[in-house]
């Protein structure tokens, strides 16, 4: 536990000090500066449990998640950046790649050198994933892959994305296939940046695929079976997202406790009326509860223990969580928090989407009662 701690404060002092001055700066300008992204490389962020053969600081996935969290709480923009490179990039390459494909990867992901992105969803496919249409042709020694995919975290500033398209045509998802692909390759486009409600920081594109062509070595895990690799990614993916959530609530919640504190109504500090005193004490324990459920799901996946549900849960209520505490901040600092003079309106708006990315929250109660039911019946 001392070396969690450690590192929460190793990370805390780069959040302060590189990314909270600039999170005003990527909300209102909607990019990321490439230096920063730079500097989180060079600390071991984007490479926080790559092991250290393959450039990486060696860390757990309960370490990765203090980094998201803080990272977070300063500029969630920039923590959604490191999240989605981490664990929906590095973690399938880790898990299933071949030790080629790890040796040509990730110590260029452990650096930030290259950035990484999941290219999943598509504009007839988001929750039900086994109706994806980008299709990947075999064509001997290499696949083509025609298609389009919508909703990519990273989409701007990938160097490398892993792609499920189906190899096998279906009408559900046991024909897709995950497949590595640089960004650089001749048919690879971005047609769009979303213009957000918030993380708009954060790029999200939509793609289109036109006749890609990708070597046969790039194929991750076995063919046919991408639909395990997306499934899985998502699991783990799902701690970096609670993560991320419980960084805005962090934020706000100090923002909210620290205001109250200071303005004064009716010749006292907004502190001392038990109306505000009550908001704050839900919101700590809120966080709190977030924080236990986070670090239960990251361990049990790094002893590596069954920790699907574990990860849902904890998505689902840091997530719902953060929504709460948000709008809470802006309640306490009162006309002032709806302003964009204050910071918590931002905190507010970056929420939002922690209940709709990797799984919506309705899909996260799915997979926890399918698992409660399962283990009911056994």
């Amino acid at each position: 536990m001392n070396d969690y701690q450690e590192i929460r404060d190793m990370v805390s002092k780069f959040a302060d000090a590189e990314v909270a001055p600039l999170s005003a700066q990527i909300d209102r300008e909607g990019k990321i500066p490439p230096e920063l992204i730079k500097k989180l490389g060079e600390n071991g962020f984007l490479g926080s449990y790559i092991p250290e053969e393959y450039g990486g600081a060696g860390m757990d996935y309960s370490s990765y998640a203090i980094i998201v969290e803080e990272i977070s709480r300063a500029c969630a923009s920039t923590g959604v950046l490191v999240s989605a490179h981490t664990s929906l990039c590095v973690w399938p390459i880790l898990e299933f790649g071949t030790e080629e494909q790890k040796k040509k990867y990730l110590p260029k992901l452990a650096t930030g050198e290259w950035i990484g992105s999941f290219c999943l969803s598509e504009p007839g496919a988001g929750s039900d994933a086994g109706s994806l249409t980008t299709f990947a042709e075999d064509k001997g020694d290499h696949f083509e892959i025609n298609g389009s995919k919508n909703w990519i975290t990273n989409g701007r500033e990938a160097d490398i994305a892993i792609v499920f398209a189906k190899t096998k045509k279906t009408d559900d998802y046991k024909g897709i296939s995950a497949i590595i692909v640089e960004t650089k390759s001749p048919g690879y486009e971005i047609i769009k940046i979303e213009d957000k409600l918030g993380i708009r920081g954060s790029s999200t594109a939509a793609l289109a695929y036109d006749n890609i062509k990708v070597p046969k070595e790039n194929l991750l895990g076995q063919p046919e079976k991408g639909f395990r690799v997306a499934m899985a990614t998502l699991d783990g993916g799902r701690i970096g997202i609670a993560a991320q959530a419980l960084g805005i609530s962090e934020a706000a919640f100090r923002y909210a406790r620290n205001y109250a504190l200071e303005r004064v109504q009716f010749g006292k500090p907004l502190a001392n009326l038990q109306a505000i005193q009550f908001m704050l004490a839900d919101m700590s324990t809120k966080i709190a509860a977030s924080r236990l459920l986070i670090h239960d799901a990251s361990q049990k996946k790094d002893r590596g223990e069954f920790y699907s549900k574990t990860s849902a849960q904890a998505k689902l209520f840091a997530a719902e969580a953060a929504m709460w505490i948000t709008t809470k901040a802006i309640q306490v600092c009162g006309g002032n928090g709806y302003t964009k003079e204050y910071p918590v309106e931002r905190y507010f708006r970056d929420a939002k989407i922690t209940e709709i990315y990797e799984g919506t929250s309705e899909i996260q109660r799915i997979v926890i009662a399918s698992n409660e039911l399962k283990e009911a019946a056994r």
